[in-house]
């Protein structure tokens, strides 16, 4: 059987298909009915969503034809624990990525760096619970916020990370946000590591940037989400 793990974003869906466990492609579209036809053109059998964006009940109509799908929310039984204390407002995609690496790396203690709109680091512990973790402004937010909370600042989008001094006011500017992103990364890894014995895993669209920068052994895992949500999926139905 082939399983789809279906991520609707806010501007493009993600879409990753896989045999059991293993990822065999990965595709980008831009609305629902593309992925329907991307599903039936590829005979996917079963499907979860992970969607805040359209609703549960036009998906269900459009990927009527598929034998099983499924739903990610706060109710969904998972393969880990959650200790979470609100779980209704934790994001799909943190909880999808925890699972993930828990399955990449069981009865270790995870802590998965998340790098896109917001920074978040997520623990899964040994025991493979998930404990929470910490959310952070992004690199566009930041340099966002700079722009709109002064008033000369201009609005940057630089990926670069320049010299630790800068010489113009957009290189200090990009030395703060580019350095100092940085910095919070091996900071917060230093503090963990105090704690716990740690595999770190890094993924999202910002991830690439960073990743030279970062002082410690981390395992780049840009599909974590994805495999993640295969694997609830799996956990789910039995028949697959």
């Amino acid at each position: 059987m082939k399983n789809a793990s279906i991520d609707f974003g806010n501007t493009r869906v993600k879409v990753g298909l896989f045999k059991n466990q293993e990822l065999l492609d990965i595709f980008r579209v831009g609305t629902l009915s593309e992925t329907a036809e991307l599903l039936r053109a590829n005979s996917v059998d079963n499907a979860i969503v992970s969607s805040v964006t359209i609703s549960n009940t036009e998906i269900s109509k459009e990927l009527k034809f598929l034998d099983s799908l499924l739903f990610l929310d706060f109710k969904t039984p998972l393969p880990i624990e959650n200790n979470y204390v609100t779980p209704t407002t934790l994001g799909y995609d943190r909880i999808a990525a925890a699972v993930g690496a828990n399955l990449r790396y069981p009865n270790q203690n995870c802590l998965i760096i998340d790098i896109g709109t917001a920074i978040k680091y997520d623990l899964v512990s040994a025991d493979n619970t998930f404990e929470g973790g910490i959310i952070s402004p992004g690199r566009k937010m930041r340099f966002n916020a700079l722009h709109t909370f002064t008033k000369k600042l201009p609005l940057l989008n630089t990926v670069e990370i320049p010299e630790l001094i800068g010489d113009s006011t957009e290189s200090c500017m990009t030395s703060g946000v580019m350095n100092g992103i940085a910095a919070e990364i091996n900071g917060i890894i230093d503090e963990y590591i105090k704690k716990l014995k740690l595999t770190v895993l890094i993924c999202g669209g910002d991830a690439p940037y960073f990743e030279t920068k970062i002082k410690y052994p981390t395992f780049a895992a840009p599909n974590l989400v994805l495999e993640g949500l295969n694997r609830i999926l799996q956990y789910n139905v039995t028949e697959i």
